[in-house]
């Protein structure tokens, strides 16, 4: 009788972690961490991939004309 305890909680078990290893596959989420939704850039970078990633938001409308404009005079001012 006690093998049949075990059993069931190994299969259960076993269900739970495969129903979250489907859903990370599914979703795309490489765990880790949190996915970054910022205004910052990768760390390290470089001034011309920080200004292709601040036109890609725009161009996606993630962020406003005036947003825009705001983080594009920060980004050239630090060019300096």
């Amino acid at each position: 009788m006690g093998w049949m305890w075990i059993f069931w909680l190994l299969l259960i078990v076993g269900t739970v972690v495969l129903v979250f290893v489907l859903v990370k596959l599914l979703t795309g989420n490489s765990g880790g961490g949190t996915r970054q939704s910022g205004s910052a850039p990768p760390t390290g970078a470089s001034p011309r991939r920080s200004l292709e990633i601040l036109e890609e938001r725009y161009a996606r409308g993630e962020i406003s004309t005036e947003e825009y404009r705001d983080r594009l005079r920060t980004l050239e001012e630090g060019d300096r």
